[in-house]
């Protein structure tokens, strides 16, 4: 059978490649260059094939392909349609914020007058090198006064802290010096909250190893260890964990906690935001929103949340 037989015949099959990817994105394999995770990472772009597929149906004039083309949008809106509809204003007990503020950024206090904006409770922060440790310091201290760091992430808090532990998930494969994980209890009206901070190993996409996730896929497995063994009812996760919610890498950390996805929230790179992989995540209390706020000294824009218990 020819396509020219019936025209729109290659379009209708992409529209339904397209539909079958967003809708069964859970079982493309991750054995080979972890293509599952790459497609998961920047899954909500798939849409972005519908106006070209709509172009071309028009063109041929194809009922076959406009037929067929109602199949990826609908996939699309079942997975996003929550990111259409306007903000709720939710009620909220707490507001944090979120940032990786990049170990070569040449502006600590600039980037702390940013996330003051919204006011946040508690503020965590990654890529926190000795050298900027003091500007840092410094600019939260008159609004923070509690505050704790473990190698280079730390938290700023409104509210007194206690039981500040570094968190170990340090992948096998890094044998140097890596401290990028830590927990607080956090003393809040509500009860005591178990916040951790978590800087997950980066990503790298490459020809001969494809999407490169191992490391950072095992170091998602002891943070999720970690989490599960976390004795609060009340646990807040804010960091950057180098991968999205839809992320399978992520599941061990997925599957205990959640967050608001009614906002894409695209939080990486900071120029051009495609993937939201800077995350506020909660169980014991819900995330009523979260959003990426403006551009700092960082290649990551900060994110910022709102939580109820």
């Amino acid at each position: 059978m020819r396509a020219g037989r019936f025209p729109g015949l290659v379009t209708a099959v992409l529209s339904v490649l397209v539909a079958g990817l967003l809708v069964l994105h859970s079982a493309v394999p991750n054995t080979l260059g972890h293509l599952g995770s790459l497609l998961e990472s920047f899954l909500p772009w798939l849409g972005l094939a519908v106006p070209p597929l709509l172009g071309v149906a028009l063109l041929r004039r194809s009922a076959l392909a406009l037929i067929t083309l109602p199949l990826p949008v609908a996939a699309w809106l079942g997975l996003f349609a929550g990111v259409l509809a306007p903000a709720a204003d939710e009620p909220y007990d707490l507001t944090v914020v979120q940032h990786n503020v990049s170990d070569e950024n040449p502006d600590p206090a600039g980037t702390v007058r940013g996330l003051l904006q919204v006011s946040p409770d508690l503020i965590a922060l990654e890529e926190v090198t000795e050298q900027a440790m003091a500007s840092y310091a410094a600019a939260l201290a008159p609004a923070y006064p509690h505050a704790a760091v473990q190698g280079t992430v730390g938290l700023w808090s409104k509210f007194p802290l206690s039981d500040v532990r570094v968190v170990e998930i340090r992948p096998r494969a890094i044998v140097d010096v890596w401290s990028r994980g830590m927990r607080a209890t956090v003393r809040l009206a509500q009860g005591d909250v178990a916040v951790y901070v978590a800087h997950l190993p980066s990503l790298r996409l490459g020809w001969k190893h494809g999407f490169g996730s191992t490391r950072r896929d095992g170091s998602a497995e002891k943070l999720g260890a970690a989490l599960a063994a976390e004795p609060l009812d009340k646990v807040l996760l804010l960091g950057d964990l180098n991968g999205t919610l839809d992320d399978r890498g992520l599941d061990p950390v997925t599957t205990q906690l959640a967050s608001d996805r009614s906002d894409f929230a695209f939080s990486w790179p900071a120029p051009a935001p495609l993937s939201r992989i800077d995350h506020v995540l909660a169980r014991g209390s819900t995330v009523t929103r979260v959003w990426s706020l403006p551009r700092t000294g960082s290649d990551h824009l900060p994110v910022a949340a709102r939580i109820r218990f």
